[in-house]
């Protein structure tokens, strides 16, 4: 019988909070961390808003990371450390105890933020810097664990494709342990220029915290957010034996390619219904179990309207029961650190009972008639959940989490 994958450790750095208590308690209040950037001078782009980490971050990250280390690594990767680092504090992860050649990281990672808002990069750090391979490296490196280390790529759902291999690798036997997650930021002038040109992004710059409304019939495209999202997954058999705090259970997933377009999804989300068919099967799941999804949810025409129909696709009449809520109207498109992020919310829903909402959602869009919970948390028992990623080329990943049952 295939081992139990479960979640001992798990954190959020993003643009409501810097740990993963603040993070919940403004997501669950419902707050929007979408503000005016103050990263670079915006005002020759057309969109001027996104969801930026806090300064403070930089202090903490001071708390992990030593000076000469932390020159090397780009404010991305500084977020991916010390995100980690609170992970692996939280799971009480004593790795002297382990045997460190089962023990791996994966993170999903678009790019390493190397960019023109990048600071102090010079000829000596460039190349660590732009390396997509040292978020993962410097954890490893940090622990000295001897499992694989490595990055995987795949758009927006980079982080889900993460926590499935990670599940994957404790499934099958090949480790006991995998560190997964995924960091991002895309807050610079050349890549919002690049969206704004292919109309991707909302250019509703005012009220800032307006601007993501996923559902509405006003969307008018995603606003981009930055963070970091770790999960710490691991054998049931390797938290029991150290007394872990189990938070829940991965229970399976779902990865396709869509093969139809660099950009749009499959029409009526033909390709978005087969990766949540395969999740639910992978799961050994009946559909009636499913409580909640957090969906992809970006705020743009085609993502809501084609989640929406792949949905209704893929459970019926039941899709009207099924609660779907989207965390990108409150912190934004954290890119390659979405899958992590919006993972971790689902978590702490399946384990707090509550489900946070989609905000902005005021004038909803008389085609998108699914129970979105508009504008507040709702307390709710979640035994199963889904979380959605589907990204640009057609890169689609569902994630299913469970209450874990000892």
């Amino acid at each position: 019988m295939a081992e139990k994958v479960v979640i001992t450790g798990m954190n959020i750095i993003s643009s409501l909070g810097l740990d993963l208590e603040t993070n919940w308690k403004n997501l669950v209040a419902g707050k929007s961390g979408v503000k005016p950037i103050t990263l670079f001078d915006a005002s020759k782009n057309v969109t001027r808003i996104a969801a930026e980490v806090s300064a403070d971050f930089e202090e903490l990250s001071k708390k992990y990371i030593k000076k000469r280390a932390g020159s090397q690594m780009t404010r991305v990767t500084r977020m991916c450390v010390t995100c980690a680092k609170e992970a692996v504090e939280m799971s009480g992860i004593s790795f002297d105890q382990m045997d460190r050649t089962r023990c791996s990281v994966i993170l999903g990672v678009v790019n390493s933020g190397n960019s023109s808002t990048e600071k102090e990069t010079t000829t000596q750090n460039t190349i660590f810097k732009s390396m997509t391979n040292s978020l993962s490296a410097w954890i490893s490196l940090e622990y000295q664990l001897m499992g694989p280390n490595f990055v995987v790529n795949t758009a927006c759902a980079s982080s889900a494709y993460a926590i499935g291999l990670g599940y994957e690798m404790i499934r099958s036997g090949q480790s006991d342990l995998v560190i997964v997650g995924g960091a991002d930021s895309i807050i610079n002038f050349e890549e919002i220029e690049g969206f704004n040109s292919l109309y991707a992004l909302s250019v509703e710059n005012d009220p800032p915290e307006k601007a993501s409304k996923p559902f509405s019939k006003d969307r008018d495209g995603f606003v981009i957010g930055e963070g970091a999202g770790i999960l710490i997954l691991e054998s049931e058999k390797s938290a029991k034996a150290r007394n872990a705090v189990i938070h829940a259970e991965v229970a399976g997933y779902g990865f396709s390619s869509e093969g139809y377009n660099i950009m749009a999804p499959m029409k009526d989300g033909e390709g978005m219904a087969l990766t949540m068919e395969k999740a639910i099967r992978d799961a050994g799941i009946y559909k009636e179990e499913v409580d909640y999804i957090n969906a992809h949810g970006t705020s743009t025409e085609l993502n809501d309207r084609y989640e929406t129909m792949a949905i209704k696709r893929v459970f019926g009449d039941l899709a009207y029961r099924i609660p779907v809520s989207s965390s990108k109207s409150m912190i934004g498109h954290t890119i390659g650190a979405a899958g992590a992020i919006e993972g971790v919310i689902t978590v702490l829903s399946i384990k707090n009972s509550i489900l946070t909402p989609t905000i902005n959602l005021d004038h909803p869009d008389p085609d998108l008639d699914l129970d979105y919970i508009p504008n507040q948390s709702r307390e709710q028992e979640v035994n199963v959940a889904l979380s959605n990623s589907f990204g640009f080329g057609g890169h689609n990943a569902t994630i299913v989490f469970r209450k874990y049952a000892g």
